[in-house]
């Protein structure tokens, strides 16, 4: 930490004492808004499939977690820095994958090694850098997004991790505003990155992925009872959606009567429109059937 001299030193020192302290302040800032949280997850499955006939899922295993928070620089634009490191360690892996006879099977909370067993432990470090001006934050990097549109999944012993961009406004009273990309995801049971796709079209010979998911939204509080939501999220070359969302509270003599509406659309987008796309492997296993036109 740099000290500003004493005033009977010469003025020139004085000034340069000066603008010495200021990268400290900020600096203080940063650390002193700063928190470090240490968790523990004991996780176990055991998905048994009694009406197919096939191994059951089951695994075991314990998660540890460091989530460190910075504060932001000091002045009109502060910056900081947030680091999320996870490890998991494998207490009962459940077999080895695809070897006949077997009652059960890893995977699905464990990677697996070549041989089919589930490895003995993994982990990931996930940096997002974060940019502060004024009721307006910007982040970069690994997002944890819970949207009506986007929602990370933390089913697992480890959570999914989305890799993106986000911006958050509250400029206007009552008023939150949200938009961003996402490029990749981190998968449950995985330490590496991948692209983005749907359920239909992410497996086989023909699996694609989009590295372009664009969201944005609103929630507005016009009273303190009632939050009206508006979210559009668009998967490129697969589909885009619209949520709609109401939420009241009703103050009772005795509880609150809690009204919770969700309405969402949604629709094909680029090569899943056409048929010549879907042919390519862009196709959906939902609700339009064998077309795969979402």
């Amino acid at each position: 930490m740099h000290k500003t001299p004493g005033v009977h030193k010469k003025v020139v020192l004085s000034t340069l004492g000066a603008a010495l302290a200021v990268p400290s302040i900020a600096q203080a800032e940063f650390i002193e808004d700063s928190k470090a949280t240490l968790g523990f997850k004991n996780f176990y499955i055991n998905q048994d499939v009694r009406n197919e006939d096939r191994p059951r899922s089951e695994e075991w295993g314990q998660g540890f977690f460091l989530d460190f928070k910075s504060g932001f620089t000091e002045g009109p634009v502060g910056f900081g820095l947030d680091v999320l490191a996870m490890h998991a360690v494998r207490l009962d892996g459940g077999g080895r994958a695809g070897k006949a006879g077997i009652e059960r099977t890893p995977g699905t909370m464990f990677p697996l090694e070549s041989n089919g067993k589930a490895k003995t432990d993994f982990g990931r470090v996930g940096v997002t850098g974060k940019l502060r001006f004024s009721k307006t934050e910007a982040r970069l990097g690994t997002l944890l997004p819970k949207m009506p549109v986007l929602t990370y999944n933390d089913g697992r012993l480890l959570p999914q991790l989305f890799h993106g961009a986000q911006i958050t406004s509250n400029e206007i009273k009552d008023l939150t505003l949200t938009a961003g990309k996402i490029e990749h995801s981190t998968e449950r049971n995985s330490s590496d990155s991948h692209g983005l796709s749907i359920g239909g079209a992410n497996s086989g010979s023909k699996a694609q992925f989009s590295n372009e998911f664009y969201f944005g939204g609103a929630d507005y509080k016009p009273t303190k009872d009632l939050l009206l939501q508006y979210y559009y999220g668009n998967l490129r070359d697969f589909y885009k959606q619209h949520f709609f969302g109401l939420v009241h509270d009703w103050k009772l003599p005795v509880g609150a009567l809690k009204t919770d509406l969700r309405y969402f659309t949604s629709d094909s987008d680029g090569k899943n429109e056409s048929s010549s796309g879907r042919a390519e492997g862009y196709v959906s296993s939902g609700a339009n059937g064998s077309s795969g036109e979402v």
